[in-house]
């Protein structure tokens, strides 16, 4: 009874989550980048959604282009992404002060998607 509830649960999070992506106009990959990038509530004050979804969508093209089988294994493809990240991110101008746990966030992100990419 607990594994179906939990389940139930989990269906009703998933179905809010495309509800929301659909409201932003974003795709589900934007939508995990998104929330990674608005985890700190300055960074949304400073940028603004409008910047934000722009920034998610940038990074989901610019990610997928990077991404490798091995994103997981190699540090190497990690560097990569971690770079491509920072200056997208420069370039629109978010929050120096915040980029480092940005980074963290999205590199997290783009290695649970990763393994639906390749």
């Amino acid at each position: 009874m607990e594994v179906i509830e939990e389940l139930i649960k989990l269906a009703k999070e998933m179905d809010d989550a495309t509800k929301r992506g659909e409201d932003l106009g974003l795709t589900n990959d934007e939508v995990a980048f998104y929330d990674a990038l608005a985890v700190n509530e300055s960074a949304v004050k400073a940028m603004g959604d409008d910047k934000l979804k722009v920034i998610a969508a940038e990074l989901v093209t610019q990610v997928k282009k990077s991404v490798t089988v091995d994103l997981t294994l190699r540090e190497g493809a990690r560097v990569k992404i971690r770079v491509m990240v920072k200056r997208i991110l420069n370039k629109y101008g978010y929050p120096l002060d915040l980029q480092e746990e940005a980074v963290k966030t999205v590199l997290g992100q783009a290695e649970l998607l990763c393994a639906d990419w390749v």
